[in-house]
């Protein structure tokens, strides 16, 4: 499945895991990696839109790599969609270019699983506080598949990234 994984970071220098896993969609078959702040910075408007729509014109799949940036996406990721997913392109009139693709979300937090949970801190799921993600694919005929996230990144030991690893690399080589 040809897949397109965009990936914002607004610390990916200091980003051991996101780091990580961009080097594992990286080596992936059949994968176009994009990382909006090393090719754009933080100036949404030097956002290409004709190269970045045209970045999901084979795509089957797309994912968005980021980490959970105050229970939210990151501050580039959402001006990306504002500047990209726009209305005649994805949806409205005309608009089809993400009909049936599928949108996979791959997270990170530093907080624990138990934290994004009823009974934690936050009492809601991870996938709750994906919800807007959940309804935007929806909205433009995307495929919404469930969530990919990974817990605990603050401590980052080197096990869990191998594992985090796997487990992403285990999607991306999914059909």
């Amino acid at each position: 499945m040809k897949t397109l994984v965009i990936v914002s970071h607004p610390y990916f220098s200091q980003s051991r895991v996101i780091r990580a896993l961009q080097r594992t969609a990286e080596n992936a078959d059949n994968v176009t990696v994009r990382n909006l702040e090393t090719i754009y910075g933080d100036e949404v408007a030097t956002i290409d839109v004709v190269a970045e729509q045209a970045a999901y014109r084979e795509a089957e799949r797309v994912v968005f790599l980021y980490p959970i940036h105050w229970f939210n996406l990151t501050p580039m990721l959402k001006a990306y969609l504002n500047e990209v997913w726009t209305y005649g392109w994805a949806f409205g009139t005309g608009g089809t270019a993400l009909k049936n693709k599928q949108l996979q979300i791959v997270t990170t937090a530093g907080a624990s699983e138990f934290t994004y949970s009823h009974d934690g801190l936050l009492n809601n799921t991870m996938e709750e506080v994906l919800t807007p993600m959940r309804a935007s694919a929806r909205y433009v005929g995307m495929h919404y598949c469930k969530p990919l996230a990974f817990y605990e990144v603050a401590s980052g030991n080197q096990d869990k990234v191998a594992d985090f690893q796997a487990r992403f690399a285990t999607l991306l080589a999914e059909k």
